[in-house]
C-alpha cells in the first residue's frame, strides 16, 4: 500500500523542503495535498532523499478481471486505475503522456496530427464520433497518438461526408480508446498536477495485469529529451500541390508559384495546403535534411513545420540546418515545433510547460497591433522569451498564461508563431500569416 502523503512530506522535512528537493513551487506542493498524490515525475528525487521505494508511492493495483461492464482500463504511473468501456482496436498502448484537448470539433484531425505522437488524448468535449471518419480530414497518413479517452461512447455518424464510423476507423488505424470516464475530473487532475504517464489497455481477452502496467508507465521517462520528429517525418522529398478544401471541388490542385521548401518535423497536411493556396510551389523534405540538402532545391523561402517531442532533442540536427538557411539569407517561417527550433537557432532556449496548450479558442495577442487572435494550439513546450538575444523580438503572447507565442528576427528575414494559423478556430484570424510569409519571399 502507498504511504500517506503526510508521512512522505514529514520524511522530507515539510512542505518547503519537499518543494526544494522536487524543484517545484510551494503552490505545487499545495496541489499535491489537495489531490492527495505526488506526480510520478518527482518520485526519483523524493525516493533519493527519503529511501522510499516505488511501492510507497503507487497504489499497487491488483491483477484481475475488469469490474462488471468494464472492458478497458486507463492506468497511470502512480497506480491509479480508471475503468471504462473499450472501443476502437484491441490492444495495450505504449506508455504515453496523458493530455487533454479542448476542441469541440475536429477529433479526426486531432488524432492524425503528428504533434500528438507519444500522447494519449482526453477529449474534454463529451460527444465524439458524430461526423464519423473520412479520408479528407486526415492530417497525416496514420494516427500518431497512442490512444484516446472520451466521456461518452462514440456516437454513430450523422454527416454526409462520413465514409465509416469512428470506431471502425480506429480499428483500422489500430488505436485503442476508452469511454465512460469522468473526463472533467481527469482534466482537472492533469491541469493541477501536470500530464502523467499512462497506458491504455483494451485487451481482447479482458485480462489486466495492472501492477505491471503501472510499473511500465512509471518507468517511462516522458517527452523531455525525446526526439519524435524523426519518427513522424517523411523519409524522401516530395512535392505538394493540393490547396485548401473547397465546398464544390474538395481539395483543388494549385498552379504553384514561389518555391518553398517545407521541412517536415511532423507537418499537418492543412499547413501545406495553406502554403499552396497562398501561391507557393511546395517541396517537402525530411526533418533530418541538412542546410545543403534544403538549399539544393533553390528555395525562395523555407517553412519549418509543427511536430512532436522535445525541441531541445530535435534541435541537435535541426538547428545547424536552420542556421545554414539563415546564413544563406533565405526567408524562414515556422509554426509550433518549427517556432521553437527557429528560436533555438537564433540563440534562445525552450522549456517544458507545467500544462500544455491543446485545443481551440486560445487567445493570443499580437504586441505590435494589440490585435487578439483566437487560435488553435497543440504544444507542451514553449520558448523562453527571456533567453532571446538582441535582434530577436517577441511578437505574440498567450493571454492565458503570458507564455511566448511568436518571435521575429526581421534582419534575418525570419518569423514564427507557436499556434496553428491553418486550423481556423477564429475561423480565419491568423490566415494572414501565410500571406505575410509569401510577401517576404525572394
Amino acid at each position: 500500500m502507498p504511504r500517506p502523503l503526510d508521512d512522505i512530506l514529514r520524511r522530507l522535512g515539510g512542505n518547503e523542503a519537499a518543494a526544494r528537493l522536487a524543484g517545484v513551487s510551494a503552490e505545487a506542493v499545495r496541489k499535491w495535498r489537495s489531490a492527495g498524490v505526488i506526480p510520478p515525475r518527482h518520485w526519483p528525487a523524493i525516493m533519493a532523499a527519503t529511501g522510499l521505494a516505488w511501492e510507497d508511492f503507487s497504489a499497487a493495483p491488483e491483477t484481475g478481471e475488469a469490474p462488471p461492464g468494464a472492458t478497458a482500463a486507463l492506468v497511470l504511473a502512480d497506480g491509479s486505475v480508471f475503468w471504462g468501456r473499450g472501443f476502437g482496436a484491441h490492444g495495450i498502448s505504449a506508455p504515453a503522456e496523458l493530455c487533454f484537448s479542448t476542441g469541440m470539433t475536429g477529433y479526426q484531425e486531432t488524432l492524425t496530427d503528428p504533434s500528438f505522437a507519444g500522447q494519449i488524448i482526453t477529449f474534454t468535449f463529451p460527444h465524439i464520433g458524430n461526423t464519423g471518419a473520412n479520408i479528407e480530414d486526415m492530417e497525416a497518413p496514420r494516427i500518431f497518438a497512442r490512444g484516446l479517452v472520451t466521456k461518452e461512447d462514440p456516437t454513430l455518424p450523422s454527416n454526409y461526408r462520413a465514409a465509416e464510423s469512428f470506431g471502425a476507423w480506429l480499428r483500422k488505424m489500430e488505436i485503442p480508446g476508452i469511454a465512460g470516464l469522468d473526463t472533467r475530473a481527469l482534466t482537472l487532475r492533469i491541469r493541477d498536477l501536470g500530464p502523467p504517464a499512462a497506458i491504455l489497455a483494451h485487451p481482447a481477452d479482458q485480462k489486466f495485469d495492472l501492477p505491471a502496467l503501472a510499473r511500465k508507465a512509471a518507468a517511462w521517462p516522458g517527452l523531455e529529451g525525446l526526439d519524435l520528429a524523426r519518427e513522424v517525418s517523411c523519409t524522401q522529398p516530395y512535392e505538394w500541390t493540393d490547396g485548401v478544401w473547397d465546398w464544390e471541388r474538395g481539395f483543388a490542385e494549385t498552379a504553384g508559384g514561389r518555391l518553398v521548401v517545407a521541412v517536415d518535423y511532423g507537418a499537418k497536411r492543412n499547413i501545406l495546403r495553406c502554403l499552396a493556396s497562398a501561391g507557393c510551389r511546395v517541396v517537402v523534405v525530411p526533418a533530418t535534411s541538412s542546410a545543403e540538402e534544403i538549399l539544393r532545391h533553390r528555395p525562395e523561402g523555407v517553412f519549418l513545420s509543427n511536430g512532436p517531442g522535445d525541441p531541445a532533442a530535435t534541435a541537435e540536427y535541426a538547428v545547424p540546418a536552420i542556421q545554414g538557411v539563415l546564413a544563406a539569407e533565405v526567408p524562414v517561417f515556422g509554426i509550433c515545433l518549427g517556432h521553437q527550433l527557429l528560436a533555438t537557432a537564433l540563440g534562445g532556449r525552450t522549456y517544458k510547460l507545467e500544462r500544455g496548450h491543446r485545443g481551440a479558442n486560445q487567445p493570443v495577442k499580437e504586441l505590435a497591433t494589440g490585435k487578439v487572435e483566437i487560435t488553435s494550439q497543440n504544444h507542451g513546450f514553449a520558448v523562453d522569451a527571456a533567453s532571446l538575444p538582441a535582434g530577436v523580438e517577441v511578437t505574440h503572447v498567450s493571454l492565458f498564461d503570458g507564455s511566448n507565442e511568436g518571435i521575429a528576427a526581421w534582419s534575418r528575414r525570419a518569423f514564427s508563431v507557436q499556434y496553428h494559423p491553418e486550423a481556423s478556430p477564429g475561423p480565419s484570424d491568423a490566415a494572414h500569416l501565410f500571406r505575410r510569409f509569401v510577401e517576404r519571399l525572394g
